[in-house]
């Protein structure tokens, strides 16, 4: 039984990990660390908690670490540096969800994200957390940098497709649309209810802080660079993400390598659900910490690729446990076949 504390534990992710924790055998959740609600008990903040789990939120310190095999940073960017730190200083594991330690140049960091990175001395030691692509590094992290929900969505159906050498690199376009919950509870006027509702938008065309890091992992799991575009939108539902991909065939590619390519990959990935030829829906992956993928390959040698996840699970916190059983030895699939829609 490993003892694990959250930080951030009212926000989005951070209650999806206690929900989702507490169906996990191998794990007691003994701390809760907040900001703005500290000194309140999380089913009081969170009342679908009641009688689920009684914990007070704390206020986060090196102290409080003592007995803590592993810490889930479930924070915005750029809060997550003092929590990493004082958890690797003080030998406990941290997963950490935001995306403060996912990219390793810090001037890009800077870029995308506009805060200075102040934990540089880490982040080479940080594992990048895409479980299907990185056991192997992941089983032996100290810090896990849990993907963007995003990249997730992008990675999982493109890496196999580049590293088998069946796309045109030249140009692909990645659109991407995605539920409000992607962007955290903070008041923002222009994702309250009456803004968003029975419209679809794009936003930071060109400027979003997940294109350096889908290039980032898709140049050093495929093996090789790709020119895309990424335009993400925002639609009129709380979860879920879905992702649609146009891209070029090289001369010769038919159905059935690009089935075989996806076959071979991911044969050993229970989260992964190869669904050819149907075509992905949102609400089939709703509260599962499943990616389903598929495809189409048209006449003209155009191959349009599908993934559709939850943004909340295998975009976030069902990810960050799938890292979690790799990292202390549990089957990847502990505690995440239990997801159930009942909030």
């Amino acid at each position: 039984m490993i003892k694990v504390g959250i930080v951030g534990a009212a926000g989005y992710s951070g209650v999806e990990l206690i929900k989702l924790l507490l169906n996990h055998p191998e794990v007691e959740i003994t701390k809760l660390f907040g900001h703005s609600t500290i000194g309140l008990r999380i089913e009081d903040v969170h009342p679908s908690l009641r009688k689920m789990i009684s914990l007070e939120v704390e206020e986060f310190s090196a102290d409080k670490l003592n007995g803590l095999d592993l810490i889930f940073a479930a924070l915005p960017s750029g809060q997550a540096f003092e929590t990493v730190s004082t958890a690797f200083q003080n030998g406990v594991k941290v997963i950490d969800i935001g995306g403060d330690f996912r990219l390793k140049d810090v001037e890009e960091y800077k870029k995308y994200y506009k805060h200075e990175h102040t934990a540089k001395e880490l982040l080479n030691k940080a594992e990048y957390g895409l479980s299907e692509w990185n056991e192997k590094e992941i089983a032996c992290a100290s810090i896990v940098s849990n993907p963007g929900c995003y990249p997730t969505s992008v990675l999982l159906p493109l890496i196999p497709l580049l590293k088998e050498n069946l796309l045109d690199e030249n140009f692909i376009s990645i659109v991407s649309y995605s539920g409000t919950s992607g962007a955290g509870k903070s008041v923002v006027q222009n994702m309250i209810f009456s803004e968003v509702n029975e419209s679809v938008r794009a936003y930071k065309v060109g400027s979003h802080q997940h294109i350096p890091e889908i290039k980032l992992y898709l140049e050093k799991y495929s093996g090789g660079q790709a020119d895309f575009s990424f335009v993400p939108h925002l639609l009129p539902i709380t979860r879920g993400i879905y992702t649609t991909i146009h891209a070029k065939v090289k001369d010769g590619v038919e159905d059935e390598k690009i089935n075989d390519a996806y076959l071979a990959n991911y044969k050993n990935s229970p989260f992964v659900r190869l669904i050819a030829p149907a075509i992905p829906e949102v609400k089939d992956v709703l509260y599962t910490n499943f990616c389903d993928m598929s495809y189409k390959l048209l006449e003209n040698n155009t191959l349009v690729a599908f993934s559709a996840i939850d943004n909340l699970v295998k975009g976030a916190a069902g990810q960050a446990i799938q890292n979690m059983n790799i990292m202390f030895g549990f089957s990847q699939i502990t505690g995440l076949l239990q997801c159930s829609k009942k909030k």
